[in-house]
């Protein structure tokens, strides 16, 4: 069952550009520039086509702010989606048995990529692949993905890994090893269409369901137990 948080008050946004994503200024300007052109030259008509991909760029790069869930033991949904994956696993970073929860974006999704708690980047792994369908299980081992173990202040380890798609070519992380992240903390994107992973500790209590919308931030996927 999808669980939203207690809504608190909307963080002041990390970085410069809280509407429309930083990264796609340059295919939005690109885009309107052309849109523009073909307009003026060759009239409405021609340049519906380059109007209607100008527009889909303007909403795939949106990224609006975000409330943040209250409770310090939440785990939040990196990443807007679908959940594909709630299941017992292998953490293959960390070596360890873990529940693990997958959200899938479509090329609709806001694609930034937020902290899903408090904690310390105490490792990054970055690994080249290939580029299968996200939505397939294989792909969390076989696709170009980049991970992170995340550790919290009451020292329960987490592993988020975002999952390069069918479409997607570019895999976005801001931070690197000793990086201090809070939940909610924009630190990467993805490129049209991927996956994001979640390793938790297996004791997690699970507040999402396979089949759930969720929302990055807002969003509760699990909650942990008490560490440390």
């Amino acid at each position: 069952m999808q669980e939203q948080g207690n809504q608190g008050s909307p963080v002041p946004p990390p970085y410069p550009h809280p509407i429309i994503a930083r990264e796609g200024w340059p295919f939005l300007g690109i885009a309107g520039v052309v849109s523009l052109a073909v307009n003026f030259f060759c009239g409405l008509m021609w340049a519906l086509p380059f109007w209607v991909i100008t527009l889909f760029i303007l909403q795939f790069f949106r990224d609006p702010g975000r409330a943040i869930p209250d409770d310090p033991q939440a785990v939040l949904s990196p990443a807007d989606g679908r959940i594909v994956a709630v299941e017992k696993a292998r953490d293959p970073y960390l070596e360890r048995d873990s529940l693990k929860i997958s959200v899938f974006m479509n090329v609709f999704n806001v694609h930034s990529n937020r902290s899903p708690v408090d904690g310390t980047v105490k490792q990054r792994w970055y690994h080249a692949g290939s580029f299968l369908n996200a939505a397939l299980d294989k792909a969390s081992l076989e696709n170009e993905r980049n991970a992170l173990w995340l550790q919290t202040r009451s020292g329960a380890d987490v592993t988020c890994v975002q999952i390069a798609g069918l479409i997607a070519r570019r895999i976005l992380c801001y931070v690197d090893r000793g990086a201090a992240l809070e939940r909610g903390q924009r630190y990467g994107f993805i490129r049209f269409g991927s996956r994001v992973d979640v390793y938790l500790p297996p004791d997690a209590e699970v507040k999402a369901a396979l089949g759930d919308k969720v929302f990055a931030t807002e969003t509760i996927l699990a909650r942990l137990s008490g560490h440390g």
